[in-house]
Order: structure tokens, then sequence, then C-alpha cells
């Protein structure tokens, strides 16, 4: 079984709508969804927002399906100009970029005490996510920044780091999160999202704005995930 989440309903509606042979439960106040998309068996959840809420419903579905694999997907800011609204950032890795212990001489994103920084999604699925093409927009392989905090001033000195420090190319706020339960778990996962602002002063007009259509963005990474799923070797 494939687990596919999102951060909000309005993230998983057109994965719903396409769903047959639903059948829906209840854990924790969230609905999760199984059945089958273009024949593919499938589990379909929100996790809520913030990278705590993401962890520990990716944990909930790991112990309770275990999935052969999982996507995550959504939108998220974007952090260079070359990357625009609309257009689909395929995470070749993730860092938690609020997760910062100079303290104890270790750069940003590093887990004291560990050796993860990067994290890197399973190397099929992000080549066969790198075949991708999108309706509309571009298509781009980058690094996807992870931390609990809305950006809306990416030029503010505050958040320079995202560009020079860690050369970020989107910042969102569950994807790391996802990453890291998947990886000290084992189950391949891949995280995708659809730019939705710029992460300027314009972010919250422009993410309410660019929601509904990004959703059939993620609804179509999806569906070409599963067809190259079912074709890669168990």
């Amino acid at each position: 079984m494939i687990v596919v989440l999102g951060a909000m309903d309005a993230e998983i509606t057109e994965f719903l709508s396409v769903m047959r042979e639903r059948k829906t439960s209840i854990w924790q106040g969230i609905e999760e969804h199984r059945g089958l998309i273009d024949g593919h068996s499938v589990l379909i959840s929100k996790t809520g927002v913030g990278k705590a809420m993401a962890a520990m419903r990716t944990q909930h579905f790991i112990d309770k399906v275990s999935p052969s694999a999982l996507l995550f997907t959504g939108l998220a800011g974007s952090l260079k100009l070359s990357i625009r609204i609309g257009d689909t950032v395929i995470g070749r890795d993730l860092i938690q970029h609020d997760l910062e212990s100079k303290v104890l001489g270790l750069p940003r994103g590093q887990i004291p005490y560990s050796d993860i920084r990067f994290l890197y999604p399973d190397p099929a699925l992000l080549a066969l996510g790198s075949k991708y093409q999108a309706r509309e927009g571009c298509v781009h392989l980058g690094r996807i920044c992870t931390g609990d905090q809305f950006i809306t001033h990416r030029e503010m000195s505050s958040h320079a780091y995202l560009h020079n420090e860690l050369a970020g190319d989107a910042v969102e706020m569950e994807g790391a999160a996802v990453a890291l339960v998947c990886t000290l778990n084992q189950v391949p996962w891949l995280v995708a999202r659809t730019i939705s602002d710029m992460a300027d002063e314009d972010a919250v007009s422009s993410f309410e704005e660019v929601l509904p259509r990004a959703s059939h963005n993620s609804l179509a990474f999806v569906q070409h995930m599963l067809r190259g799923l079912s074709c890669l070797p168990a």
C-alpha cells in the first residue's frame, strides 16, 4: 500500500475525488481514507500543519499499514526567483532549517548527537519523480527547507540563512519531519511541493489563491508516481 499525505484538507481533497472503494476511519480526530486510485491501493490523509503533527501522523501510518512507499505533497514558498508560482519542486534533499545548535559546534539543521542533517529520498522514487511533466509550470529537483514558520519576508536578514547558508529552493512546514520519520523506519519516501507563493509580503494572499489549482497538480504528480511504481521491481 502507498500512503499519500498532505498537511491540510485542501491538499488532499483532489485525491478523494478520484478514489474508488473508499473506506474512511478516524484517528485522533483526523479522517483516514483507504481505497483505490487508478487501481492502486492507497491510504490518503492529512497530517495537520507543522513538524510535530507531520511526524506523529507519519509514524502512525507506518505502524498501522507498513507502507511500501510514502508520498508527501502540498504547497511551499519559493526561495529562488527562477522558481515561480505554479512550479513543482521535488525534494532531492530536505533539511530542518529551524534546527540550530551552533553552541555545540554543529551546522544549522544537524540533529545534535547524530550525523543526520540532510535527508535524502529513495533513489528510485526520486528518479521516477524527476520524469514528471506538469501541465502547468516547470519541475525542479531542489532542496526543501522545513521549519515551523510560515515565511513571508524571505529577504529579511533573519531568514537570509535560507539562501546564504542552506542554498534552499523551497520552504514549507512538514516535509523534513516526514522524511526523518520515514528514514529512521526505512520506508521509501518522496516529497513534492507545488509553489504557491514567493515567500514574500504577498505570501498569504497568493497561498490562498493558488491552493485549488495546486491540488490538481499534486493529484497529477501522485498519479504519475502510482503508474511508475507499478512498473518497478518488487
